[in-house]
């Protein structure tokens, strides 16, 4: 049977769906983007993105904040730990290697497989965090007991001290998990914890970025592990179908070909710099223009993505003077001010702020 052919209107519609982006509430257990981890990088990161898919009331018990893919701090349900532990750990030791850089190459040559490195830095973790413990003491004392090979001589802190993702990929394997809010970063120990035997279905890390990206390359989902192609083929789920996208080929979940063909999916949403669905690896499908792309995905100072029917039509980023909060959107196209101003409201209200309106240029 021919692939099914699909535009980029019809993948646009089907991912704002799968993110949930356009439901006004939800459960904790039926957030889908949850299973694969929401990355909480900058001011309130993870509750906005809740927030922009219906959950502004999340018990703070119920959802905990652990180093994983690509040694971001990402939230999960609590419930859920025992088993990313396992979803988010490398497949193999090439992949263990890729995913801690630099640090792989001084525990090769010491012939330290990189799986049995990050076990043995875990252990030590566990000795060391008892209770809550700020990140610095936490590093101070693990460099004082891992020998060189663990170890690097850090030129902008002029010290030696563990390779940083090292450190963090051993961090969940330790049962550590981040206090939330805190800066520097303070771990502490997650209650209960050990690992599960399996890997349940919906925390599959390939299966999450096909369900939430999709359809997508095998080299997309890679890129978003910071793993070798070799083991994400390896893992490829035996239900993804080929499709075309604009004549590309591309896989998605055999599940998910029904949503592919609904139509656009009508929603304004704020997006915070890092949300899911600017996580994609698929980046020139969602903004084809070059420059634009650019703006939106820099390395520092990221602005957030104004969401419109699955478009990015524009940036933002906030603006506080006291407690005041204002929302300054550069747009790419028309939009709903209206629709920003109650986004912004609830932004603000999110920050513990009072709205202060939405200023638009472009």
């Amino acid at each position: 049977m021919a692939p099914q052919q699909l535009t980029r209107a019809d993948v646009l519609g089907s991912r704002v769906r799968a993110h949930q982006l356009d439901r006004t509430s939800g459960t904790l257990a039926g957030t889908t983007v949850l299973d694969l981890g929401v990355q909480d990088t900058g001011p309130d990161a993870a509750r906005w993105a809740l927030a922009v898919r219906g959950l502004a009331d999340v018990p703070a018990d119920d959802v905990a904040l652990v180093w994983t893919l690509r040694g971001a701090p990402h939230l999960y349900r609590r419930a859920d730990l025992p088993g990313v532990a396992g979803a988010t750990a490398p497949f193999s030791d090439a992949d263990a290697a890729k995913r801690v850089f630099d640090g792989a190459k001084p525990l090769r040559a010491a012939g330290i497989p990189i799986g049995t490195a990050l076990d043995t830095i875990a252990a030590q973790l566990r000795e060391i965090v008892p209770g809550p413990t700020v990140k610095g003491e936490l590093s101070r004392q693990l460099t004082a007991r891992m020998p060189p090979p663990y170890l690097r001589n850090c030129r902008p802190c002029n010290a030696v001290h563990m390779y940083e993702q090292s450190f963090r990929l051993a961090a969940l394997r330790a049962g550590l998990e981040l206090q939330p809010g805190t800066s520097p970063p303070v771990l502490q120990p997650i209650p209960g914890f050990a690992p599960a035997d399996t890997v349940p279905a919906h925390l599959d890390v390939v299966r999450g970025y096909l369900r939430l990206h999709g359809p997508a390359t095998p080299q997309q989902a890679a890129q978003y592990l910071d793993a070798p192609v070799r083991d994400v083929r390896a893992r490829w789920p035996d239900d993804a179908v080929e499709v075309r996208v604009d004549g590309d080929r591309r896989w998605a979940l055999a599940a998910d070909l029904d949503r592919l063909a609904d139509g656009p999916a009508r929603t304004t949403r704020l997006l915070g710099p890092f949300d899911p669905y600017l996580q994609t690896r698929d980046r020139a499908l969602l903004v084809p223009d070059d420059a634009r792309a650019e703006d939106l995905w820099r390395t520092l100072g990221r602005p957030g993505a104004v969401l419109v029917d699955g478009e990015v039509a524009g940036t933002w980023r906030p603006r506080k003077a006291g407690r005041r909060l204002a929302v300054q959107v550069h747009r790419w196209r028309e939009v709903d001010v209206a629709a920003l101003e109650r986004q912004a409201e609830q932004l603000a209200a999110v920050r513990g702020a009072e709205p202060a309106g939405v200023e638009v240029s472009g």
